[in-house]
C-alpha cells in the first residue's frame, strides 16, 4: 500500500484556481485550502465569490490600519442580501418601520461617533460585575444537561447561555429558540447561500426580529430602565452636531447586540466544547488547573485563536492600492480571513497544535482588528472564561456521542459554526 500524502503533498495537490470557498466542504475544514492560498496565492481571487481572500496575517494588519481604503462600509453593503437586496429593504420598509443599516458598520469619522457611544455599553468595569449573573446562567443549564448526560451542544447549552446573558442586558425577555431563529436570518442573510426558497423564510424573521426592536426602543424612550438599550436611546457624547444616537443608528445597534454577538459566542463556546470532547489531555489541564486564572485566560484565547467564531469581515477597496504585492483595482471586493491569519505559521509556530503557552497569544485576530475590532469582546471573553470552568468543575468524561466525520458545520461564509456537536458527559463528584 502507498504511502499517505503528507501535509504538504495534500496542500501542493489543491487546484485553487478550481476551488471555491464557498464550497460546503471547504467551509467546514478550510484550513488546508487557507494553507494552499496563504502559501501560493495569499491575496487569491476567487471567481465564484467574485471577492479577493485575504489570508496572511501581516496582509490583514495592512488592511486593519487603513479602515478609509480599505472601506467596511461598502464591503458589508455590498455583501449584505446578496440577490435581494432590494427585495428585503422594501420589505423592511413596508411591514417594519423602515430599512435600517447596521450602524457599526461604517466608516470613521461616522464609525467613530457610533462607536464611542456603543463602547460605554461595554467598559471593563461593566462587564466585570456580569460575572456572577454569568456564573448562575451557566450553571443552571449545566445540572439540566447532566440530569440527561447527553446534549447537541450548539442548540442545548451555548445558544441558551449566550441567549440568557445577552436577554438580561438588553433587558428583554425571548426564548433561546426565537433569539436562535432570528440569529440564523441575520446571520443567512449576509452568508451569500440564500436561496429564493430560503428569502422568504429569511425576510418574515427579519420583519418580526425589526419589529421586536422597534417595540423595546420605544419603550425605553417613554420610560428609562437599567438595561443596556436604555443606556443607548439616551447615549450622549460631546459631539455638538450629532450628540445623540439617531432613530436607525439605535434599531441598528440593538439588532446587532442582540443577533451578532450572541451568534458568535455561541459559535465560540461550542468550539470550546469540541476541543475538550477531542483533546482529552487539554480537558485534563484545564481540570487541573481550573482555579488558575491566567491559565484559563490563556486557555479561553488559544480556543479563539486555533477556532475563531467569525470567518472574516469584507471591506471594498475605496481606491487602487497594494496589498501583499498585489495591486488591486478601487471596487475590490475583500474578505479578510481571521482563522488563516490565526493559522499563519510566520506569526504562530505549529499553528495546529493546542498551545497556550504561546509568546504571541493575545495577537490573534477572533475579534477582527484596528478601529473595527469587536466592541463586544469582553463580554465575549468573560462568557468563554466563565463557562470553561464550569464546565470541567460540573462535568468530567467529556465525549463525542457520533463519529468525527459526522461532525456538520453551517453552510455559511459569515461564521464557522459547528450545527450537531453531540455529546455524552457525566457528573464530575469531588473527593
Amino acid at each position: 500500500m502507498a504511502n499517505p500524502l503528507s501535509e504538504s503533498e495534500q496542500i501542493a495537490a489543491i487546484d485553487i484556481d478550481a476551488t471555491t470557498l464557498a464550497d460546503p466542504a471547504i467551509l467546514a475544514h478550510p484550513n488546508a485550502f487557507y494553507k494552499a492560498i496563504r502559501t501560493r496565492d495569499p491575496i487569491h481571487f476567487d471567481k465564484q465569490l467574485n471577492m479577493y481572500l485575504v489570508s496572511r496575517y501581516e496582509d490583514l494588519q495592512t488592511v486593519f490600519r487603513d479602515p478609509l481604503t480599505f472601506s467596511v462600509k461598502k464591503g458589508f453593503k455590498a455583501q449584505y442580501a446578496q440577490g435581494f437586496q432590494e427585495e428585503l429593504k422594501a420589505r423592511l420598509e413596508r411591514d417594519a418601520g423602515g430599512f435600517f443599516e447596521e450602524a457599526i458598520m461604517t466608516d470613521p469619522p461616522e464609525h467613530t461617533r457610533v462607536r464611542r457611544l456603543l463602547d460605554g455599553a461595554f467598559t471593563a468595569h461593566r462587564v466585570k460585575t456580569l460575572e456572577p449573573e454569568i456564573v448562575a446562567i451557566c450553571s443552571e443549564v449545566i445540572e439540566h444537561l447532566l440530569d440527561r448526560g447527553e446534549a447537541e451542544i450548539f442548540s442545548d447549552f451555548a445558544v441558551p447561555i449566550t441567549s440568557a446573558i445577552i436577554c438580561k442586558q438588553l433587558g428583554v425577555d425571548l426564548p433561546s429558540e426565537t433569539v436562535q431563529r432570528w440569529a440564523l436570518a441575520f446571520t443567512n442573510q449576509i452568508s451569500r447561500m440564500t436561496t429564493r426558497e430560503d428569502f422568504e423564510g429569511l425576510a418574515a424573521d427579519l420583519v418580526e426580529l425589526q419589529r421586536f426592536i422597534i417595540e423595546q426602543i420605544n419603550d425605553r424612550k417613554a420610560a428609562r430602565r437599567e438595561d443596556m438599550i436604555s443606556d443607548l436611546v439616551h447615549a450622549r457624547t460631546d459631539d455638538e452636531a450629532n450628540p445623540a444616537l439617531s432613530f436607525g443608528e439605535t434599531v441598528g445597534l440593538c439588532r446587532a447586540l442582540l443577533i451578532a454577538g450572541n451568534e458568535t459566542t455561541a459559535t465560540a463556546l461550542t468550539a470550546m466544547f469540541f476541543i475538550l470532547a477531542t483533546q482529552p489531555e487539554v480537558a485534563r489541564q484545564l481540570s487541573e488547573n481550573v482555579d488558575d486564572d491566567r491559565f484559563v485566560t490563556r486557555f479561553v484565547e488559544e480556543v479563539l485563536r486555533i477556532d475563531p467564531p467569525v470567518r472574516g469581515i469584507t471591506r471594498m477597496t475605496t481606491q487602487e492600492v497594494e496589498v501583499g504585492g498585489v495591486l488591486l483595482p478601487a471596487g475590490a471586493h475583500l474578505l479578510l480571513l481571521y482563522a488563516s491569519a490565526n493559522d499563519d505559521e510566520k506569526e504562530f509556530p505549529a499553528p495546529r497544535e493546542f498551545n497556550i503557552e504561546r509568546s504571541n497569544l493575545g495577537r490573534h485576530f477572533a475579534f477582527g482588528g484596528g478601529v473595527h475590532r469587536c466592541a463586544a469582546s469582553a463580554l465575549a471573553r468573560m462568557e468563554l472564561k466563565v463557562a470553561a470552568r464550569e464546565i470541567v468543575r460540573r462535568m468530567s468524561d467529556i465525549r463525542l456521542a457520533i463519529p468525527l466525520d459526522e461532525i456538520r458545520y453551517q453552510p455559511t461564509l459569515a461564521t464557522h459554526t459547528i450545527s450537531n456537536l453531540e455529546l455524552t458527559f457525566s457528573r464530575r463528584h469531588l473527593s
